[in-house]
């Protein structure tokens, strides 16, 4: 007699997770290696979840996330599915276009922000 999975089991779809795709991945640690050899930034991570993907940019490894540049696909026709957040949490750009959003890190509009 064959055994059937308990029903809760059946009944559950697979979770799915939001990553960044090759393209994507690039772009962001290709920003993200400007910022490293000016010697603003030391460390990241990458993030995983439900409903977005984050990839936090840090000054050193034991703080906060300096800038979060954060992927949800659900707000891609309404807002945009691209955002950075600084390390309160508020949304400093938020667009449809990866590169665009990635100028914000230039080096002439960066200096702007820390003075």
């Amino acid at each position: 007699m064959a055994r059937l999975p308990p029903e809760d089991a059946v009944s559950q779809p697979p979770r799915r997770t939001i990553f960044f795709d090759r393209r994507e991945l690039g772009a962001i640690l290709s920003a993200y290696g400007r910022g490293v050899a000016q010697g603003d930034w030391k460390d990241y991570a990458m993030d995983a979840l439900s409903d977005r993907a984050l990839f936090s940019i840090y000054r050193r490894a034991s703080e906060n996330p300096l800038y979060q540049i954060e992927k949800r696909p659900e707000l891609a026709n309404r807002q945009g599915a691209w955002a950075i957040l600084s390390a309160q949490g508020m949304v400093l750009r938020r667009g449809r276009d990866l590169a665009t959003l990635l100028r914000f890190f230039d080096r002439k509009r960066f200096a702007l922000i820390g003075e």
